[in-house]
């Protein structure tokens, strides 16, 4: 998986934490969830794309 190990993933997760804060990381992997989704939807030639709004 491009070079990285169990501890280069630490240390960017420990990154992620410190820039992010920890009550936003569901928030972020929940966006990343949906970004993956929908570009391996793309990439099948589905043109059914999730889209929905920010709620405030």
């Amino acid at each position: 998986m491009f070079g990285f190990g169990v501890p280069e993933l630490l240390i960017v997760l420990a990154i992620v934490v410190v820039v992010f804060g920890a009550g936003r990381l569901p928030e972020l992997g929940g966006a990343l969830g949906k970004t993956i989704r929908n570009f391996r939807k793309a990439s099948e030639g589905r043109d059914e794309i999730e889209i929905k709004a920010k709620e405030a």
